[in-house]
């Protein structure tokens, strides 16, 4: 990752605040995760199951990038987010293994928490990187919503999975513009 670049900070705007993973988020992150649906178009579909859910929370706080996202409102932890070094660009800043909640789908909670973490990353680097299975849907047109570009799919190893991702990037030029717009 590059250099100058905190993965751990703590962000936050009236609704929202992303802040540093810690082990004592595992029940909450799980709360929010135990629904079968967050799942259904994901390619870890179990997820939501404890057995499942439990080596991924462990591998999230391991990487020391992981965001726990709260509601400023309630404290409630609705879902999570990270930064990490793209495997295909050394020294890059990714965002990525994001999920919420449903209850905050298709309410901009997920462009608000992205708006967060991207404006934080483009304070060091002039592009962002996102990865994402191609069976993942779901999550290629919330990228795209976000004004990210798919760029190429690429071999790569991604949370242990080794296989075909899609690599999608956005600038910060670009950011600025949909936002401008």
């Amino acid at each position: 990752m590059h250099p100058k670049f905190d993965p751990q900070p703590t962000l936050q705007d009236d609704d929202l605040c992303l802040r540093p993973l810690t082990a004592d988020d595992r029940e909450p992150l799980f709360a929010a995760a135990s629904d079968p649906a967050i799942w259904a178009g994901h390619p870890a579909k179990t997820r939501h199951e404890q057995a499942v859910f439990d080596p991924y929370f462990d591998s999230l706080l391991a990487s020391g990038g992981t965001l726990a996202v709260t509601e400023r409102s309630s404290g409630r932890v609705i879902g999570c987010s990270r930064y990490y070094e793209a495997p295909d660009h050394p020294g890059s800043v990714s965002i990525g293994y994001t999920f919420l909640g449903r209850d905050h789908w298709g309410d901009g909670t997920n462009h608000a928490m992205k708006a967060l973490m991207f404006a934080h990353a483009f304070d060091v680097v002039d592009e962002v990187w996102l990865h994402i299975d191609p069976g993942n849907i779901r999550s290629q047109r919330a990228t795209a919503k976000l004004g990210a570009k798919w760029v190429c799919d690429a071999k790569l190893t991604m949370g242990g999975k080794s296989g075909v991702w899609q690599c999608w990037r956005i600038t910060r030029a670009d950011w600025k513009a949909g936002l401008a717009g």
